[in-house]
């Protein structure tokens, strides 16, 4: 798949292949040594690595770090002045007042996601639906609802008027998804894309609902941003036809 989206970002990046070898050695887009750090919901975590290696390919002399945690905590490190240059978010709710506060550019819409029961391979107490979650023995984690997919679940659960206390509540969905690998808990909600990313840790089940609840992501530059042209230059990789495939063959949906 790397290889693949490669090629097409060549494409999408130069519009044609080099005339000479020298051409063939510069950055694409010719960005100075920097390092781009990049906030990003805990859910993009196998894709953005990916798309990070991707930038980084084109533009040799660019590092681009990206921390991975909840949309909600990332907000308000952001609004508190963390040195972020992008922020990609689970959910429009937690980009909104960073944009009504002028602390990031205009946000675009780049993926969607939706919600998936995980239990563990096999599914062992043979969970099959939200109503599943709540019977008697049964050890449920969810995110915390401040947090893209806890603010997912919660709209899930209250759908199908399902109500639960879970055994714990977590900041982001890759907490839950190492609660539920690691034998701590039976099931949970986490997205469609950490059960693609786990499919030796995890099993999938898709409850009744799932599509009407669906997570739009949206991503912004930073407006004190240091790094203005390499973070345009991420946001637009992203969005470019390379970014989307990536994004599809993680699991994601179109936004």
């Amino acid at each position: 798949m790397a290889l693949a989206a490669l090629a097409v970002l060549a494409l999408t990046l130069t519009g044609c292949a080099p005339s000479n070898a020298s051409d063939a050695e510069q950055p694409a887009t010719g960005l100075e040594p920097q390092t781009l750090s990049v906030y990003a919901a805990a859910s993009l975590t196998g894709a953005f690595d990916e798309l990070a290696t991707l930038l980084e390919h084109e533009n040799p002399a660019v590092d681009v770090q990206v921390s991975y945690d909840g949309s909600s905590t990332l907000a308000t490190q952001i609004a508190a002045g963390a040195p972020a240059d992008v922020f990609a978010s689970a959910d429009r709710k937690n980009m909104q007042p960073l944009g009504d506060d002028a602390l990031v550019g205009p946000a675009t819409l780049f993926a969607g996601n939706t919600l998936r029961i995980a239990v563990a391979p096999g599914n062992p107490l043979q969970i099959e639906t939200l109503q599943d979650l709540a019977r008697p023995g049964v050890i449920t984690v969810l995110c915390a609802a401040q947090v893209p997919c806890g603010a997912a679940s919660a709209s899930l659960l209250a759908n199908a008027g399902v109500s639960l206390t879970p055994a714990s509540e977590e900041q982001n969905v890759t907490a839950v998804v190492t609660k539920i690998a690691g034998g701590e808990a039976d099931a949970g909600l986490v997205y469609a894309t950490d059960v693609a990313a786990n499919p030796d840790r995890l099993q999938g089940v898709t409850p009744a609902g799932a599509d009407a609840v669906v997570g739009h992501y949206p991503i912004a530059v930073v407006a004190d941003s240091a790094h203005v042209e390499a973070a345009q230059a991420f946001v637009d990789l992203v969005l470019s036809p390379a970014g989307q495939a990536v994004l599809a063959a993680h699991g994601f949906l179109a936004p």
